[in-house]
């Protein structure tokens, strides 16, 4: 099924949930390469064509992170603090270009494959 239609067929399940709640949407968006400002301005781009998209009735949820965990590996500690995150969620949106980072194709596999969590693929 082409990306195309399989958002369609999410969007179509979404437009008749959308007057129980609010629906909760996780964006998994490439950052590597990008300063704060750059990524939070993508991200209310995204944001605000997520909030027509669902005329209103989406609560974005808020992945980005700028504190830097003081661990081994932050990058790997942040991306558990966005699984966690994404686990919550009822619809995944996936920014162009995230079939290049890593972060962004361990979230869509886990969105793809546990269930729960409609897909949808920017471009």
């Amino acid at each position: 099924m082409s990306a195309v239609i399989s958002n369609l067929l999410a969007m179509k399940k979404w437009v008749i949930r959308m007057n129980e709640k609010k629906i909760r949407v996780f964006i998994s968006q490439p950052m590597k390469g990008k300063t704060d400002d750059e990524i939070l301005s993508e991200r209310a781009e995204v944001s605000d064509y997520i909030m027509k998209m669902f005329n209103g009735n989406a609560e974005i949820i808020d992945s980005f992170f700028d504190d830097e965990p003081d661990t081994k590996t932050p990058a790997m500690f942040n991306l558990g603090r966005s699984l966690c995150l994404l686990a919550d969620a009822d619809v995944a949106y996936f920014i162009k270009g995230w079939e290049e980072a890593r972060g962004c194709r361990i979230e869509h596999e886990c969105a793809s494959n546990y269930g729960g969590i409609d897909v949808i693929v920017e471009g």
